[in-house]
């Protein structure tokens, strides 16, 4: 039998400890059980009880502070997920702890760890050779999505994501549920906008041009759609899984249960 996996990116303050939290709650709700793994070396703090975490082999702190190393922040973090691909075995013996199928990986938010560094790629195949199912769910904020040029940005980030790692791809629009009401009617026009249109009012001053050329490309493959996501409301919440689990094939091997009503069941 397969193993699920969900590989929760996107911007630092995106939200995506929150939604890991939020969505391990819900799968609880509805009698499925999910573990949560922290890939960040860098968290502090948590909304929900890891599972796994990647801390127990290396933290961010103590790579800043070896005085042999001397990396920033950034390099830093870099440093720790390639340490963490070179020991990806105490990664699969924690996995393998676990009886259960389905895993949300709850990765850093460094941005570029996903468009221009073979670390999140090599991750998603190793997991995929390890027989799980990877679906990317990569979060934006709502607030960030509002204003055209920063959607342009934020659908470009998330296609950057797509089109480095190669597997099955799901983009949520994060943090809906703390929008005020006039906000939330002028954010839902981003969930399917008319892109020519966005490409004439976006601020492209003298890339004018080039920022409508990107929205026709973006029009014409329609590869990026954000989903919204309302923590408050349980539909929405239902919604975004079914999307998830609908990509990476979930409970496509599960066995049909039928009830037993002995030996004259009823006509």
């Amino acid at each position: 039998m397969p193993k699920y996996a969900q590989l929760v990116m996107g911007p630092a303050g995106s939200g995506k400890s929150t939604y890991c939290a939020m969505l391990q709650e819900h799968l609880k709700v509805i009698k499925r059980e999910c573990f949560v793994v922290n890939l960040d070396p860098a968290a502090e703090d948590f909304k929900y009880p890891p599972s796994v975490d990647c801390r127990e082999l290396i933290q961010l702190d103590d790579v800043m502070e070896d005085e042999e190393l001397r990396f920033g922040p950034n390099g830093g973090l870099i440093y720790c997920m390639e340490y963490l691909m070179k020991n990806l075995e105490w990664l699969q013996d924690n996995l393998d702890a676990h009886d259960d199928d389905y895993y949300l990986f709850d990765c850093p938010g460094q941005i570029e760890l996903y468009t221009h560094l073979p670390v999140m790629r090599q991750l998603a195949d190793t997991l995929q050779s390890w027989d799980f199912r990877v679906c990317a769910v990569f979060l934006v904020d709502s607030q960030f999505l509002g204003d055209p040029s920063k959607y342009i940005s934020g659908v470009l980030s998330s296609l950057s994501c797509m089109v480095n790692l190669e597997i099955p791809h799901v983009s949520i629009m994060t943090k809906l549920d703390i929008l005020p009401r006039s906000s939330k009617r002028e954010v839902r026009k981003y969930l399917d906008p008319d892109m020519q249109r966005l490409g004439v009012t976006s601020h492209g001053g003298k890339y004018q041009r080039l920022t409508e050329a990107i929205c026709q490309i973006i029009d014409d493959y329609g590869l990026v759609r954000f989903l919204p996501l309302d923590r408050s409301d349980e539909e929405s919440i239902s919604i975004v899984l079914q999307h998830i689990d609908t990509a990476i094939q979930y409970g496509e091997d599960l066995e049909v249960q039928t009830r037993d009503f002995g030996e004259d069941p009823p006509e």
